[in-house]
């Protein structure tokens, strides 16, 4: 069944994305008009997520941040598989690193680092950044439970050199790189939502109770890497600029979770900066703390 579902789907959808860039947004255009006014996507996670990290924010201007989150939901959607047969020559001019020349600083100090974004802007363009790294990149992700989708995005992000790795299989992985003497900067979306029985630390994120995952900063400890925060701005529509902002480059010097609400602290200023641009969608505060 797996198999059948992603046939009906990646065929049509591996045709189109033949064409430009430009004449798929009108494709989004239309995805968005059925999300909006036919089949709704999350609605009521969506609005409840906007409302209470938005309480001063009149209905209206709710209703509107949705209508825009909705629009670029779908243009992240169909950026994703426009990278099918997107050359890196076009890539380049779309997404552009501001200062890579950073990394080369941290790595000629010996250090490897710990990368941190969140569901903000496109991130899965990011598997441009081994152009412009002189680390091998470690995307870290969560197994799609369709194993010919799961399959088709380890191919994309893999494509100009990352390495993407399961969580279960980080820190095998990192051993490995270290033991043989190889760099290495570990990407993560940090701003996952943790299964219950996980949950080890509250915050207080978009004026909300957040569970927080504490593990990248865990890694970043244990193997003492600098640390920090990946910036995305979306600069017109299929343009981007990444900046590389560091949260901790001695980690030995602080106490946990120190690196975690610094790196929570600075995504939520950049939400809060242009929220349209956050996953809205995705069920982030399903939990409650108990008091």
């Amino acid at each position: 069944m797996n198999f059948i579902i992603f046939s009906l789907v990646y065929g049509p959808l591996w045709l189109l994305t033949w064409l430009p860039l430009p004449v798929l947004y009108l494709l989004s255009d239309f995805f968005a008009f059925l999300i909006l006014y036919i089949v709704p996507y999350r609605k009521k996670i969506l609005y409840k997520n906007l409302l209470n990290s938005f309480p001063d924010k009149s209905k209206s201007e709710i209703k509107r941040l949705a209508n825009r989150n909705i629009r670029f939901f779908c243009d992240s959607f169909i950026e994703s598989l426009a990278s099918i047969h997107m050359t890196e020559k076009v890539m380049n001019k779309r997404y552009r690193f501001k200062n890579p020349e950073l990394l080369e600083k941290i790595h000629a100090r010996g250090k490897d680092i710990m990368l941190l974004t969140g569901h903000y802007g496109n991130w899965e363009w990011f598997n441009l950044i081994p152009k412009y790294s002189p680390y091998n990149v470690i995307a870290v992700y969560k197994i799609l439970n369709n194993k010919y989708f799961d399959r088709l995005f380890i191919r994309l992000r893999s494509k100009y050199g990352v390495i993407p790795v399961s969580r279960q299989d980080t820190l095998r992985t990192i051993l490995k790189y270290q033991s043989e003497g190889e760099s290495i900067m570990v990407y993560s979306l940090a701003d996952q939502r943790p299964r219950g029985v996980q949950i080890q630390h509250w915050i207080t994120f978009m004026k909300q109770d957040t569970p927080v995952v504490l593990g990248p900063e865990k890694i970043a400890r244990k193997y003492n890497m600098a640390v920090f925060f990946y910036k995305v701005t979306r600069v017109g529509r299929g343009y981007y600029e990444c900046e590389f902002v560091p949260l901790e480059e001695d980690i030995a010097s602080t106490e946990s979770p120190v690196i975690t609400k610094r790196y929570y602290h600075m995504l939520e200023q950049h939400i809060t900066r242009y929220p349209e641009y956050y996953l809205w969608t995705h069920n982030r505060w399903k939990h409650k703390r108990n008091v």
